[in-house]
């Protein structure tokens, strides 16, 4: 019996893939460096089409890495970035290039959303930020002509999916784990608003069908087959987004179960059985999990994870992360400087105005402190997010923190993390990430495994939890009052 599952996750850094057995043990992976464009000021965008190679080129990878045979793959599932898009016209190619979540030129259109943000939250779970709505009025209003041929927007990892199946525009799709960020969702009723988009002068015949993570697209063409190196017909599922695949990656398919994906972005993600909308601060979107029934109110950092590396490149002075880490771990927690972590924009809430910066440098501070202050930034960052969702969960207990993506493997920063939301941090074995929950969803379509639960307990191993320190707790919470009110404070 077939049993192999490949999970592909186009991420903003490149395209990963993993080939995984029955037990989850991961028999070959493959990256692909992605070639981010900056054509203007605030422009961020890439080739669908070279994404799509990527995709075939890593998958090809993998199996030529574990020797097995094409006929031993089940099924196949992509999972992607979430807040940007694609337009394609009616043959289900792209007619935009991938307008990227870290693309800021749609900033005037999140003003123009401004009235009806209240509305979008309270029926999509999401503010209008650097995502879907005000993209898509940004190519209708900016660039009309181009708009005019858009037959529908996706994402990368479903027009990578089309692309794989042959599909047109008349089959495209969106999962539901991104609905939320559509901009013109009624997201508990799993269907599109077109009251908001009369309000606001948009097609909805340009909103693709929705879907579920886990159902099949379709079957792998030969065109396509011949480019991954493997057999026509193999079952490509939708997939869903890369923060949601990287939550069910951490076996977050139960109530009180945290997530930090510390990678690209920096996000912190609860799971509930309830839809929630966070109308009051807009802060927390409300995203449907992969795992039917049940949502992950989370929030995240624009480029958190990036911040690191711009540090290590522009102030490290040549150390690599372990030593930067070293530095930090010695460097005192009193008197140390604050961090805003915004180097482009607040997204959550939506403060496109916000920078970063350091807060009360003295004398005697030095690389280890600034480093220190730039993992607490994130911290305490996620300490907003955890007070904002006590007011809508009140009774929501929260058990650990599952952690995944790179910046898992810093032992200071998980006790940073600790600390101050006062949580346990759990490490996930082999810390797969998104492309294991892109393969999970595999396997449920193809049948390997019953349900996206049942994929979950029989993958997902914990490999060590960091306690938190009740001794520090009174003074984490001194520093979030501190950081609060800087964020008050600090703008443009």
């Amino acid at each position: 019996m077939s049993s192999l599952l490949i999970g592909v996750d186009i991420g903003t850094q490149g395209t990963k893939a993993m080939l995984f057995d029955r037990d989850g043990r991961c028999r070959a992976s493959a990256f692909e460096a992605s070639r981010l464009c900056r054509p203007a000021p605030g422009a961020v965008e890439e080739d669908p089409e070279r994404q799509v190679a990527s995709v075939c080129r890593t998958i090809r990878a993998c199996l030529r890495e574990s020797r097995c045979r094409p006929s031993d793959v089940a099924g196949l599932g992509v999972d992607g970035q979430m807040a940007g898009v694609i337009g394609i016209g009616r043959d289900g190619r792209n007619v935009t290039p991938y307008d990227s979540w870290l693309d800021t030129r749609c900033e005037p259109y999140i003003r123009k959303m401004a009235p009806v943000a209240d509305h979008v939250v309270a029926r999509a779970g999401n503010p209008p930020s650097f995502n879907h709505g005000p993209k898509k009025l940004w190519w209708q209003h900016e660039r009309p002509k181009v708009y005019a041929r858009i037959a529908a927007f996706v994402q990368p990892g479903a027009y990578a999916v089309m692309r794989l199946c042959g599909l047109s525009a008349g089959e495209a799709f969106m999962d539901d784990t991104y609905l939320h960020f559509s901009g013109f969702a009624d997201n508990p009723r799993r269907r599109w608003n077109l009251r908001l988009c009369d309000e606001l002068g948009f097609d909805p015949a340009k909103l693709p069908r929705i879907v579920s993570p886990h159902d099949v697209m379709g079957g792998l063409t030969a065109e396509m087959a011949r480019r991954c190196g493997l057999k026509a017909g193999v079952p490509v599922v939708a997939g869903c987004g890369d923060t949601a695949a990287s939550f069910l990656a951490c076996g977050a398919t139960r109530e009180g179960i945290c997530v930090d994906v510390a990678g690209t972005a920096s996000v912190f993600a609860a799971t509930t059985a309830t839809f929630r909308p966070d109308r009051r601060e807009k802060i927390l979107g409300v995203g449907r999990s992969a795992t039917p029934g049940l949502w992950h109110p989370y929030a995240y950092i624009n480029g958190g994870g990036m911040n690191l590396e711009w540090f290590r490149k522009h102030f490290g002075a040549g150390r690599d992360f372990d030593a930067l880490n070293r530095l930090a771990a010695a460097a005192p927690a009193e008197g140390a400087p604050l961090f805003v972590p915004h180097l482009g924009g607040r997204v959550c809430p939506p403060r496109p105005d916000l920078r970063g910066a350091w807060i009360g440098l003295n004398w005697n501070h030095g690389i280890g402190d600034l480093y220190r202050a730039a993992l607490e930034g994130v911290a305490l960052e996620y300490a907003v997010y955890r007070r904002v969702l006590g007011g809508l969960y009140p009774h929501l207990r929260l058990r650990e923190m599952r952690v995944t993506g790179g910046g898992e493997k810093s032992a200071i920063w998980n006790q940073i993390k600790a600390d101050m939301l006062q949580i346990p941090v759990t490490r996930i074995e082999g810390a797969p990430g998104a492309p294991a929950g892109a393969a999970m969803l595999a396997g449920v379509g193809a049948g390997v495994f019953r349900d996206v639960a049942a994929a979950a307990a029989a993958w997902v191993r914990p490999a060590g939890r960091v306690t938190p320190r009740r001794a520090q707790a009174d003074g984490c919470r001194a520093r979030l009052a501190a950081y609060e009110r800087v964020l008050s404070s600090v703008s443009k």
